[in-house]
């Protein structure tokens, strides 16, 4: 069944916040953008929801198909929802973090140019409000002491 709305609807994605420890040092793992908006840009791994999955497995999928990394116990941290936080609709993101505790080696894939590590204390420039969810991980306490232990 298909409804017609008078009124627009708001888009859902989940953004992944995937942490590792490299050379003893907590680093963030993040794509380079293959499409517009924010073309060869940084960003998390994340994508749009689809119509039959929940929110975990949209974040999962999202992970896989950009990075190639699979089972990551993921962890809900927080909604965003700021009007304009993406240029081209209104889209509310579900953020997720989780440790990659694996050997995996992440690469690049679907709409992603490549995926790389970055150390948290040398961030790149990121797209959309990345820097904010972010932010929020690293203010969250679960998230802080697991990068204490």
């Amino acid at each position: 069944m298909s409804y017609t709305y008078d009124y627009p609807r708001p888009c859902v994605t989940t953004d992944c916040l995937i942490f590792k420890k490299i050379d003893s040092k907590w680093s963030l793992l993040f794509i380079e953008r293959a499409n517009e908006p924010y073309q060869g840009c940084w960003a998390l791994p994340g994508g749009f929801l689809e119509m039959d999955e929940d929110l975990e497995t949209c974040a999962a999928r999202e992970l896989q198909e950009e990075t190639g990394l699979t089972g990551i116990s993921l962890h809900q941290l927080y909604a965003f929802g700021a009007p304009h936080r993406d240029p081209r609709h209104r889209t509310i993101s579900i953020a997720f973090w989780g440790f990659d505790e694996t050997d995996q080696q992440a690469k690049g894939s679907d709409d992603a140019a490549k995926a790389q590590w970055f150390a948290i204390d040398n961030l790149p420039s990121l797209a959309f409000d990345h820097e904010l969810i972010i932010q929020k991980a690293l203010s969250n306490d679960e998230v802080k002491n697991m990068l204490t232990e």
